[in-house]
């Protein structure tokens, strides 16, 4: 794929995936994008973000009206969305 992102496709293919509204999508991924944003760096420059800390974050947020398996979910497609177009890869 084109290693670019399209917010619009990433949307559909979070909803297609969980079942999600796009609206609560959107709110989710706002959020993430703040958490990540804000995260400290370690010595290399690398931000590792641990994904109980990122889902705990976004279900704080008073504007989430999505359980922690959706969340999750969410979180997941999206990832799984990335490392399909090239952004991401998992390291794990």
């Amino acid at each position: 794929m084109s290693g670019t992102l399209n917010e619009q496709e990433l949307v559909q293919y979070i909803a297609a995936e969980t079942g999600a509204e796009p609206e609560s999508i959107r709110v989710v991924l706002k959020h993430e994008k703040t958490f990540i944003n804000t995260a400290e760096a370690n010595e290399q420059g690398e931000v590792e973000i641990d994904s109980d800390d990122l889902v705990d974050f976004v279900l704080s947020r008073k504007d989430v009206k999505l359980d922690e398996m959706t969340v999750e979910a969410v979180l997941d497609a999206e990832m799984d969305y990335l490392m399909d177009i090239g952004i991401a890869v998992d390291e794990d």
